[in-house]
């Protein structure tokens, strides 16, 4: 069929329009540069850490109330703590940390008030919702160090679950080698701009760990709060609490009493 006049006309049009477009598009794309890509996030550190200064009414060491306090809180202990944290991967770090216990209740076979110092360094891996910890200690105190090698399965989910085997490889004076398992977790929530926690735990003892039988050792049931300050003190937390604790007698003999409450009251940087 022959194309009329109009037709043709028409058609140069509409090809005029489309050429002008492809060129304007070219154009733009030739003047205007390389788009902008969006800015890389900073790096985090491969370093982190926290260094926590606590004041407590009691040293309990897995049950053990190490200086007998009973249900007094009249001599409260210092406590500081520093551990330290390299991500090497996504999902291995390496941990490095220290514990004190300071006060007056004896003389001081470290110098000063120092107590004790414990040291520890470890890895731990996750894998999804779990993370394996395995940790080395010294426990230095009373002129002698107690070792112990801590293994923990944690699962990130409701109640934080997480299994800890206690185990002392090498005691100090006549303790003997021997676990301590314990089964824990917590329940978290929020009030305004405080965090709390109710962590529980119970625990079993090898025989003569704690110089008695085998068996069940403790349970304990707490309520921790913490606040998280802003502004110029970024990475600062308050924290306060207190743990309800029931000893089997038979099992950990040394306690003089069986059901004791603690308290702590501390602060904590992150870094």
């Amino acid at each position: 069929m022959a194309i009329t006049n109009n037709q043709n006309t028409m058609l140069k049009t509409k090809n005029t329009i489309l050429l002008a477009a492809v060129s304007a598009l070219i154009s733009s794309q030739a003047f205007a540069g390389t788009p902008a890509t969006p800015a890389a996030p900073a790096a985090k550190s491969r370093v982190s850490g926290t260094l926590s200064l606590t004041v407590d009414t009691h040293f309990i060491s897995y049950g053990a109330d190490v200086w007998g306090a009973g249900s007094s809180w009249k001599d409260p202990l210092f406590h500081p703590q520093l551990e330290l944290s390299v991500q090497m991967s996504e999902q291995f770090k390496l941990i490095f940390g220290t514990w004190w216990d300071v006060n007056d209740n004896t003389t001081s076979s470290i110098g000063s008030s120092v107590q004790e110092v414990d040291l520890w360094a470890g890895f731990a891996y996750t894998s999804g919702p779990l993370t394996y910890t395995l940790l080395y200690q010294e426990w230095m105190y009373a002129s002698d160090s107690e070792r112990i090698v801590d293994f923990k399965v944690a699962y990130d989910t409701f109640l934080k679950p997480t299994l800890t085997l206690h185990g002392r490889v090498d005691g100090n004076g006549t303790q003997d080698e021997g676990i301590v398992g314990v089964i824990s977790g917590a329940y978290d929530f929020t009030a305004g701009p405080v965090n709390f926690s109710i962590p529980g735990a119970i625990a079993f003892a090898t025989d003569n760990f704690h110089g008695g039988d085998a068996g069940f050792a403790y349970a304990s049931l707490g309520l921790q709060s913490s606040i998280a300050l802003k502004g110029a003190f970024e990475g600062t937390t308050l924290s306060a609490g207190v743990t309800y604790y029931h000893t089997e007698d038979s099992v950990i003999p040394g306690n003089p009493d069986s059901d004791f409450v603690t308290g702590n009251v501390g602060v904590s940087f992150s870094f």
